[in-house]
């Protein structure tokens, strides 16, 4: 049988906040959405993304907690805090690179989604996926994805020098292989006196040409 796979696909975002509803209602959340509906252009349009945790293979949440509170499962999905370990550091807020971590001064921990664990280990979807009534988050093989729809699934992204690969797959237009974000450049807009409140995250994003296969 071929591998569950996560999907998104930002286009197809209608901003209805059903995944964040689903989300908070899950056992281990507390109530928290561990996933956030970002805009791509809050100034210009509604268009909504879902941004759940990439589950990075090398996280960088986890690499620089000092307190080794953020663990990974052996099939590659990364964990909330430990809250007994966890510092309230928010080492883990500012270093991850798809801005996932949230840090709840009320709980004194960091959560953030965990592709809905307790269900996905025992062969069920992420309850954000089974709610999403435009498919903009699907959990599947990559066979029921491509017998859906097109677009390309992708799973590696370049911040700078950095190469991050990930267990979750952003879908992209046809002809993509891998993305790549001027970070620099996305960071200088901040301080332009025309920028909104907030910025695309895949503003910079730049198309690398097909060498292959998917990932």
């Amino acid at each position: 049988m071929s591998e569950m796979r996560f999907f998104i696909d930002p286009i197809r975002c209608i901003g209805c906040k059903s995944c964040m509803q689903a989300c908070s209602e899950c056992a281990t959340h507390k109530g928290k959405p561990m996933i956030h509906l970002e805009y791509m252009e809050r100034g210009n349009s509604t268009q909504t993304v879902p941004m759940v945790c990439m589950h990075c293979e090398n996280p960088t949440c986890a690499a620089v907690c000092p307190a080794d509170a953020i663990k990974r499962t052996e099939d590659l999905v990364v964990q909330s805090s430990l809250k007994e370990r966890c510092i309230g550091c928010k080492n883990c807020v500012v270093s991850c690179p798809f801005g996932v971590p949230r840090y709840y001064p009320e709980m004194d921990q960091m959560m953030k989604c965990d592709m809905c664990y307790d269900r996905t280990s025992v062969g069920l979807k992420p309850m954000c996926a089974t709610v999403c009534p435009s498919e903009a988050l699907f959990y599947g093989t990559l066979e029921e994805f491509q017998s859906r729809r097109k677009g390309t699934p992708i799973n590696t992204f370049e911040f700078g020098e950095q190469e991050i690969k990930t267990r979750v797959f952003l879908v992209a237009p046809d002809g993509y292989v891998n993305l790549s974000m001027d970070v620099m450049h996305h960071l200088d807009g901040r301080f332009d006196d025309g920028a909104y409140d907030h910025l695309d995250p895949f503003a910079h994003l730049e198309a690398m040409p097909m060498s292959g296969g998917l990932l």
